[in-house]
């Protein structure tokens, strides 16, 4: 099974590079000229800056095993820690309670259970698709974000569109959101107790969302929901299970920006994903409920 996806994927690769040409979002960027504070984007690169670019051979995917780790076929995968209620006869939260994402948005977005609460300028919830079978998730939101109240719109943002349409994944089809809801001052990292604090608003949102996998995106964002610090060496390349879900985890877009050469891992990184879409999505057709 794993030599037939390995063949299929390799086609549709093949058949990418013919329509959009060699070039893909793991490449080194174009240079720019000095002064110029544009990101080339090597998708909207002109027909003569095509033909000069060098041919650059795409990575194989990595091989997988006979005996796919997969996520539960069918929901419901992950049910929420519950949030003890304080007090002998206390109820549960009402945000706890929501049945909608719609719903718990109204319980929640107007949170200051942390200072961040008190600095923001929008509380960035997430968008896309609420019955997602993939969720993507970062660390917080940056200074765009918190201006227009959604996750990844900036530079990352339009990088991390480009990095899911390269496995043929678009924007709408997939569900986005962060570890914290609110941006730290600076873009710092999160602290422990912001994220203890925010992280039950995501756990709920999964609980809704029902997903079978998570992009994790950086080492922040794996470790918080991990529950435990960990280096991105030790995460990525590999699907890790996670309360009936998978995880994948890469290189957030943010420090790809900084550190091109991450960027061939990162492909990697995707494919495996992508691998594991497919196979989750052929053996729950041949598994019809």
């Amino acid at each position: 099974m794993a030599g037939t996806l390995r063949a299929q994927l390799l086609q549709w690769v093949r058949v990418r590079q013919a329509l959009l040409g060699p070039r893909c979002f793991w490449e080194e960027p174009a240079r720019v000229e000095s002064g110029s504070g544009a990101i080339p984007d090597p998708g909207h690169a002109s027909q003569q800056q095509r033909a000069q670019a060098p041919s650059v051979a795409v990575p194989n995917p990595p091989a997988l095993s006979e005996e796919l780790p997969l996520p539960v076929l069918e929901p419901p995968r992950f049910r929420m820690p519950v949030v003890q209620p304080s007090g002998l006869f206390a109820q549960l939260p009402p945000w706890q309670q929501s049945q909608t994402l719609e719903e718990l948005y109204e319980h929640i977005h107007t949170c200051t259970a942390c200072p961040l609460g008190l600095t923001r300028t929008n509380f960035v919830f997430g968008t896309g698709n609420p019955q997602a079978e993939i969720v993507v998730i970062g660390e917080a939101p940056g200074a765009e974000e918190d201006a227009r109240g959604e996750p990844f719109v900036g530079a990352a943002g339009q990088l991390l569109t480009r990095m899911l349409a390269a496995i043929g994944l678009q924007r709408e089809e997939v569900y986005i959101c962060n570890i914290l809801k609110c941006r730290p001052p600076g873009n710092r990292r999160p602290l422990p107790q912001e994220v203890a604090t925010c992280r039950p608003y995501l756990w709920k949102q999964l609980e809704l969302i029902q997903p079978a996998f998570l992009l994790v995106l950086g080492a922040t964002a794996a470790s918080a929901l991990l529950e435990r610090e960990h280096k991105i060496a030790e995460l990525r390349g590999r699907p890790i299970p996670l309360q009936g879900m998978l995880m994948v985890v890469t290189y957030h877009p943010a420090a790809l920006l900084r550190n091109p050469q991450w960027k061939r891992p990162a492909w990697e990184d995707l494919q495996l994903l992508r691998q594991l879409y497919d196979a989750y999505r052929a053996r729950r057709a041949s598994h019809p409920a």
